[in-house]
């Protein structure tokens, strides 16, 4: 077996120990990252698949995610804006379709006031919980016990409204049934998007794209870090002491001073640390988990929803999609629809066969934009749940309770080890951006503590 010695090591070659990786280079200090795939980006994952360019994992840019357009600008990438022009579409509990513009769903006027009221409500308690300490709020606790459902039916007994409301943190963001998270886990997920107003506007959460896809992002950084990254490595073990630590893969070892676990914490327990971590950590991670989400690629001749007058945007909780989008692809002529099927509906089609699990989501497709969208000449769905190296999307969130019981202590070194992924991030949490913060955070961390 190969050994090396390293001043720091990086386990997992996402956005996030990609960033850290090359922030410490910078600063003089040698380093290795180790990655378990065979490509470098974790869930940024760009592929061709049928001679069609698809975004398997993450792939917008909002306006916010400033440490993100940063990395894009200093890399040289290109971004182009996600098409919208036109009516977006939603599908009510009748399975009326209706067209709109605008950020609200065309609901009676009854609904669109308390959507309005819910929206002003959770968007104050936003601003008193932000994204950093949530646990520290007065109320943390009492939120934390109450499931986001229990929590919006406690506050309008509209049923239409708190089907929308529970959708963009739910099926759009945690994809996790909204009765199995906490109001609080819901409030940071807002935080983290700056407002509850913020993860409501698709056009400003879903604004604009990487041209050639988002997955160039971290194939930039790994190409400036060269030799120094390593595919095919899976960490196996990491043996540690305050004064440092030997990382163990399947083909090589590495002994560094510091070492970064940048992969997400639903994958800790396939690292053998030893000594084993404290409890707190070891109990903390048990409370962590992914959520399950398909995202469904049809490609099409033309983007014949645009003739129609159709911006490709589509919403229903009441549809097996609960979303869609224009995905279309930079200067490519051939329409592309990106729509996602969470949780508990997810879980169902995963027990048909793919033929009928296809034909059940195009079907729902085609109530949002009419029969041709049953025949695409390309069509693809990402399972993260599958990837061994992830196993769920977008990102981990906690279980009841969690987040206040176990939320302070997720950022802490153990002793040379730090933690860095979108999961753990306060702004950015479950984005690429959060990643980039993460990434660039724990380096300084670790900068900050070799200068004292």
């Amino acid at each position: 077996m190969t050994h090396i010695e390293r001043d720091v090591v990086i386990v997992g070659a996402g956005a996030s120990g990609l960033t850290a990786a090359n922030k410490l280079r910078d600063a003089g200090l040698s380093v290795a990252v180790l990655e378990a795939r065979d490509r470098v980006g974790g869930r940024l994952w760009t592929r061709e698949i049928d001679g069609a360019l698809l975004e398997i994992g993450g792939q917008w840019v909002s306006p916010d995610q400033h440490a993100l357009i940063e990395t894009v600008e200093e890399l040289g990438l290109e971004t182009y804006s996600r098409y919208r022009e036109g009516d977006s579409v939603y599908i009510g509990p009748s399975g009326e379709l209706t067209h709109f513009t605008g950020e609200m769903f065309p609901v009676s006027a009854e609904t669109e006031a308390e959507m309005e009221r819910l929206i002003t409500l959770i968007d104050g308690i936003v601003a008193e919980v932000g994204p950093h300490r949530p646990w520290e709020h007065p109320r943390a606790a009492e939120w934390d016990q109450v499931t986001w459902a229990e929590w919006l039916e406690q506050q309008t007994d509209d049923v239409e409204a708190r089907d929308n409301i529970a959708l963009f943190i739910a099926e759009a963001m945690l994809t996790k049934p909204s009765y199995a998270f906490s109001a609080l886990q819901a409030f940071l997920m807002a935080a983290s998007a700056g407002s509850f107003s913020n993860l409501v506007d698709a056009d400003f959460i879903l604004d604009k794209r990487v041209v050639g896809g988002l997955q160039r992002v971290p194939i930039e950084l790994a190409r400036r870090l060269g030799d120094d990254v390593f595919l095919g490595q899976p960490v196996r073990r990491i043996d540690y002491t305050d004064a440092g630590a030997t990382v163990t893969a399947d083909g090589m070892s590495i002994s560094a001073k510091h070492v970064i676990v940048a992969v997400p914490p639903n994958l800790y327990s396939r690292i053998d640390f030893q000594p084993p971590l404290p409890r707190v950590q070891q109990q903390m991670h048990q409370h962590l988990s992914l959520g399950l989400v398909i995202k469904v690629h049809a490609v099409y001749e033309t983007p014949f929803w645009r003739e129609a007058g159709l911006s490709g945007t589509a919403f229903s909780p009441y549809e097996i999609a609960h979303e869609a989008y224009d995905n279309s692809n930079y200067d490519d002529p051939r329409g592309t629809l990106v729509a996602f099927v969470s949780d508990v509906k997810a879980d169902r089609l995963f027990t048909l066969s793919p033929e009928d699990r296809q034909k059940e989501i195009l079907t729902s497709l085609s109530h949002y934009y009419g029969p041709e969208t049953l025949n695409p000449v390309v069509y693809f769905e990402s399972d993260w749940a599958v990837e061994e190296w992830t196993r769920g999307a977008y990102a981990a969130s906690y279980d009841m309770g969690g987040l206040h019981r176990y939320g302070a202590h997720q950022l802490e070194p153990v002793g040379p080890i730090h933690w860095s992924c979108s999961d753990i991030a306060a702004e950015g949490y479950q984005h690429v951006d959060g990643a980039i913060r993460r990434g660039r955070d724990t380096a300084a961390e670790i900068l900050g503590a070799r200068s004292l």
